[in-house]
């Protein structure tokens, strides 16, 4: 088992944050361009935002079947393969000129895109001793959240400079790279038992999760969490577009430099974890995504992006304890397990945007905020439920 500090730790951890940074850009080089796809195509914000919207739900959906199949095939390979067909949808998106071909490769590319988060955290638990796969986790969501940010950058300053085209031309470039990178650096697996693909097997496995109160409970705090905070992202483009504060796409790519504050949440989570239970720290960081979030109702830009900072904290560091706590809660098929956390991740960031339109629409950013405080108290009482269970019956020790 690989242990924190070593030269197969630091491969091993390197290439997953590759692997991230490629999927998370490639999934999010479409937000800041979304004022600028509606105007080109002729749609609404919703519609644009559907070119978002579409590759989460595709990806949540297609998680369900990664898991499995990885159970019974191994990691390695099935990650470099759902990597290059990736890479092959973003160079296909640079050359479409409908907004239904766009539409339907960036749902072909979710299909694509969900094959390296449902293995990853089941491939650290195999290989990983529970020290390390703490901090391993952390590292490796920080490389969602540098994804995030790189994919966004990639999508303002080259849209703007060069056009929609030209930025998903860009992202297949450097996808191309890392998915290089990624191949050469990450060890084989050596810990990996295969399971036979059985799927009367992989439906019991599923509905033996979904019995287990804390993995629920923590696909929850996951799910209604991302249902937030993705979709404010989306909406503060909108804001930020029009007056009076009227950015481009280039300074509105910028904004997600925010991402930053949540790569240092993810990265900390795991230390955090090693001396406070982690249900305490998924309420601790809603609670600062809740502050993160009310802060952002000032009209002055700075305060706004110290919010989004604020907020990008608090998300990250929930999600990576919650992401952490499903793996090492799941008795069995633990790829199966991740990849049900991460299908209630990514359906909720796909339903999210149509329930905070009728807020958007209503009272424009005060409402987003409103609905959004609304649905995180939900995520507060469970977490609340977790602490309550930890209190009562108590965690093993690989929970603290």
């Amino acid at each position: 088992m690989v242990e924190t500090g070593s030269r197969t730790f630091w491969r091993g951890t390197i290439a997953l944050v590759i692997g991230s940074f490629m999927v998370f850009a490639n999934v999010y080089v479409t937000q800041p361009l979304l004022p600028m796809i509606a105007n080109e195509f002729h749609v609404s914000a919703l519609q644009a935002s559907a070119s978002f919207t579409i590759t989460t739900l595709t990806l949540g959906i297609s998680l369900l079947f990664y898991g499995p199949i990885s159970d019974a095939f191994g990691r390695k390979g099935l990650m470099v393969m759902t990597l290059l067909g990736v890479t092959c949808t973003t160079y296909a998106l640079s050359v479409v000129h409908s907004f239904e071909t766009l539409l339907l490769l960036r749902g072909l590319q979710g299909f694509f895109l969900a094959g390296l988060p449902a293995i990853a955290v089941a491939y650290l638990g195999d290989e990983y001793r529970p020290e390390a796969l703490m901090v391993a986790v952390g590292l490796y969501i920080g490389g969602n959240t540098l994804g995030g940010i790189g994919g966004r950058l990639i999508g303002g300053f080259v849209g703007e400079w060069m056009g929609r085209s030209a930025a998903f031309a860009a992202m297949a470039g450097i996808s191309l790279v890392f998915l290089i990178a990624f191949i050469v650096l990450l060890p084989a697996s050596k810990q990996f038992e295969s399971k036979p693909l059985k799927w009367s097997t992989i439906v019991s496995n599923m509905l033996g999760h979904l019995s287990n109160r804390r993995l629920v409970t923590a696909y929850v705090i996951g799910g209604l969490s991302f249902f937030v905070f993705i979709n404010q992202y989306s909406y503060i483009t909108f804001r930020l577009e029009s007056k009076p504060y009227q950015l481009s796409s280039q300074y509105i790519g910028l904004l997600f430099l925010t991402y930053l504050a949540g790569t240092v949440g993810s990265a900390v989570s795991g230390r955090l974890a090693q001396r406070l239970a982690q249900p305490y720290i998924m309420v601790i960081g809603t609670l600062i995504f809740m502050l993160g979030s009310v802060i952002t109702l000032s009209a002055r830009l700075e305060i706004i992006l110290c919010g989004l900072a604020i907020n990008c904290f608090g998300f990250f560091l929930c999600h990576s304890t919650a992401s952490s706590f499903v793996s090492r809660n799941a008795k069995y098929a633990k790829a199966s397990a991740s990849s049900l956390y991460l299908v209630g991740y990514y359906l909720g960031g796909s339903m999210g945007g149509y329930y905070l339109d009728p807020f958007w629409r209503t009272d424009q950013w005060q409402g987003v905020i409103i609905g959004s405080l609304i649905v995180l108290g939900i995520v507060v009482l469970a977490g609340a439920s977790l602490i309550r269970l930890h209190q009562a019956n108590g965690f093993n020790t690989m929970t603290r």
